[in-house]
C-alpha cells in the first residue's frame, strides 16, 4: 500500500479553503489530518474528517502528521516555517517565501539539516494561460521575441476592511502579492534578468499600500514588462507576445481560481479549460504560410503541485518549486523596491 501523507493547514481562510483544502480533498495521496482554526469552526462543513486544531504550538506538536502547509500572513511565514521545519515537518509556504533574503537562506538550511521538503505554492505555473504562453515561446511561434508583457489588473476602487493585504510596510501591497506571482513566471521563462527598472505607486484615495507597478525586466535581446493595478475596470490583455514573426495575445484569466471559489472541486472533467471564446488570438506566420486565429488554451492544473509534493516525499523525485527559486524571487523584488525608491534602473 502506497503511503498517504498526513497533512496540516495553519489556517483556513482563503487560501485554505479555495486552494489548499480542495487539492488535497482529490489527491488520495493525502489526508487533511488537523486544520488550525483559533476561534471558529468553518473547516468541519466540508472537511469533517479533519481535527480542527487551536494552536499552531498543538498542530505541530502531533506525531502523526508529515506536512504542515504555511498559509497565513506574509509577515508570520518564516517564523512559523522555522517551528514546524524544528519539529520535523515537511513544510508548504504560501508565497511570498519570506520576507527577507536572510531569512529564506535561514530557512533553506534548515530544511537541509533535518532532511526535511520546504516548498513555496507558486501555483500559478500552473495557470492555463502562463502554460500555452509557455508552450508558443518552446515552439518559436512568433519567432524570436522582441517583448513580453504581462498584466495581473484587479478593479477594487475602495480599501478592503479587515484585510492585513491592506496595510503594512513596504513589503505588504501587491508587488510582493501579485509581483511573486508574475516575477517568478518570467523568471521560469527566461532566467534572471540583466536589468530591473520598476515604478510603484499608490492610487486608490486613501490606500496605505502599494496598488500599481510597472516593472521592466531587461535581457539581452528583449524586455519583460509586468504592469498591475486594482484600477483597471475594463482589463486589456493579460499576455502579449511580440516576434520577429508574429503577436500571440491572451485576455481574461485561468478559471481554477474562480470555480474553487464557487465550490467546485479540481477533479472535475475538463479542469482548467478555456471555452472556445476565450482561446488567445494569434498573427503569424509559420513555415511561410500567414496565419492569423485562435489558439486553443492548454488546460491549468494547480493539482500538479501536490502530486509533485507526494512524489518527492515519497519517492525522491525532483521538486518543482524549489526553496531557493523563491529565495531569488524575493531578491527580485527588493530590487524592485530599490528601483522605485532610488529612481534609477538596478543592474544585477
Amino acid at each position: 500500500m502506497s503511503k498517504v501523507i498526513q497533512a496540516a493547514l495553519a489556517s483556513f481562510g482563503m487560501s485554505g479553503m479555495v486552494f489548499h483544502g480542495p487539492s488535497l480533498k482529490v489527491n488520495p495521496n493525502f489526508n487533511l489530518h488537523s486544520i488550525l482554526e483559533r476561534t471558529k469552526s468553518l473547516s468541519e462543513k466540508d472537511y469533517p474528517e479533519s481535527t480542527i486544531i487551536r494552536s499552531f504550538e498543538e498542530l505541530i506538536a502531533q506525531d502523526e502528521v508529515d506536512l504542515v502547509i504555511i498559509n497565513t500572513p506574509d509577515n508570520l511565514h518564516y517564523s512559523m516555517c522555522k517551528q514546524a521545519l524544528e519539529a520535523g515537518k515537511h513544510v508548504v509556504v504560501e508565497k511570498p517565501f519570506t520576507q527577507e533574503v536572510e531569512q529564506a537562506n535561514e530557512l533553506i538550511k534548515l530544511a537541509k539539516d533535518k532532511n526535511r521538503i520546504l516548498s513555496v505554492y507558486q501555483n500559478r505555473r500552473w495557470d492555463n494561460d502562463f502554460l500555452t504562453v509557455k508552450k508558443i515561446l518552446k515552439e518559436g511561434i512568433v519567432g524570436r521575441l522582441a517583448e513580453f508583457e504581462s498584466h495581473f489588473d484587479r478593479y477594487r476602487n475602495f480599501i478592503q476592511e479587515g484585510t492585513w493585504k491592506e496595510e503594512g510596510d513596504k513589503r505588504h501591497g501587491v508587488l510582493f502579492n501579485l509581483g511573486s506571482h508574475m516575477i517568478d513566471q518570467v523568471v521560469q521563462l527566461f532566467g534572471k534578468p540583466k536589468s530591473i527598472t520598476a515604478h510603484l505607486d499608490t492610487l486608490r484615495d486613501g490606500g496605505q499600500v502599494k496598488d500599481y507597478y510597472d516593472i521592466r525586466l531587461q535581457y539581452n535581446d528583449f524586455a519583460a514588462i509586468l504592469k498591475s493595478s486594482y484600477l483597471i475596470r475594463e482589463p486589456g490583455p493579460r499576455y502579449s507576445l511580440y516576434g520577429t514573426l508574429g503577436t500571440f495575445h491572451k485576455w481574461g484569466i485561468d478559471p481554477q481560481e474562480e470555480m474553487l471559489k464557487n465550490g467546485h472541486l479540481p477533479n472535475e472533467p475538463n479542469w482548467g479549460t478555456d471555452s472556445e471564446e476565450d482561446w488567445g488570438v494569434l498573427n503569424t506566420e509559420w513555415n511561410g504560410l500567414n496565419y492569423k486565429g485562435t489558439i486553443e488554451t492548454v488546460p491549468g492544473n494547480y493539482n500538479a503541485f501536490y502530486e509533485n509534493i507526494y512524489d518527492t516525499i515519497v519517492n525522491g523525485a525532483e521538486l518543482a518549486v524549489k526553496p531557493e527559486e523563491s529565495r531569488d524571487i524575493i531578491q527580485l523584488l527588493d530590487y524592485c523596491l530599490q528601483s522605485d525608491e532610488e529612481k534609477r534602473t538596478v543592474f544585477l
